[in-house]
């Protein structure tokens, strides 16, 4: 059995320290900047989608249910039966590689709004009352009210759900090569293939890996930015933000 899931019978560590694994268009490298490049373009396009609608919901108080309607709905989207459609329906009129790029953003991006609506809108409806009170007294216009007090009290929640949401981006990635995209699923699909054990369970470290290693960057840098004032109030913030969530379905 161990010949025919791994020939060299050295499994994850003769895999991870092969040098012909480390280089060309199929290296680790050249998938983990794959990886990489379709989880931030989704991050990105998420981000501006979220953060406004999130701000406008939380400033205004329209559509509080809606928000927490639409985020569990994305939350309960099969992220594969999705991306299957949306192939179906995109790739015959994007006939190039486009055709499969496009659906495996959309599902990421759908994955990655609900958290960073959520945290916005939590973040901006928690802000002191007396702290928007006083602004008004001092003369602020609503804009700048939102600029110089609601969204630098918020920004700790706000960091919290591009955090979250990043790190669901990244674990959820690998379906891109479900579709014979690029990115660290494709040492899964294809040890799946090969019946190669040592590949797969080399793909899930990595992916885990680079899970961690961008939680920790975010972690560190909203220390970096966010006083420890503003990071204590993120817990009656996160309250809020509970109580427009559900558990994930997959």
């Amino acid at each position: 059995m161990a010949d025919t899931v791994d020939p060299q019978g050295g499994g994850i560590v003769n895999y991870l320290f092969d040098p012909a694994h480390w280089s060309g268009a199929d290296g680790i490298p050249t998938l983990i900047a794959e990886h990489l490049l379709y989880s931030l373009i989704a991050l990105a396009i998420a981000a501006i989608i979220a953060v406004p609608l999130g701000i406008y919901i939380g400033v205004t108080g329209k559509g509080v249910f809606m928000i927490a309607g639409l985020a569990n709905a994305l939350r309960a989207l099969p992220s594969v039966g999705l991306l299957i459609l949306l192939v179906l329906l995109i790739s015959p009129a994007f006939p190039s590689r486009m055709g499969y790029v496009l659906p495996s953003l959309i599902v990421l991006v759908l994955l990655a709004v609900p958290p960073i609506l959520t945290n916005t809108y939590a973040g901006v409806r928690a802000v002191d009352a007396a702290a928007v009170d006083a602004a008004k007294g001092m003369g602020f216009r609503t804009m700048k009210i939102l600029t110089d007090v609601q969204l630098p009290c918020s920004l700790p929640l706000v960091l919290s759900g591009v955090r979250s949401a990043l790190l669901q981006i990244i674990s959820t990635a690998t379906i891109a090569a479900y579709i014979s995209l690029g990115g660290l699923g494709r040492l899964l699909i294809d040890g799946k293939a090969q019946n190669d054990y040592g590949q797969m369970v080399a793909g899930a470290v990595l992916v885990a890996l680079l899970a961690l290693f961008f939680d920790q960057l975010l972690a560190f840098i909203t220390r970096r930015v966010v006083s420890p004032g503003l990071t204590r109030r993120t817990i009656k913030s996160a309250a809020v933000a509970e109580s427009v969530k559900t558990p994930v379905t997959v």
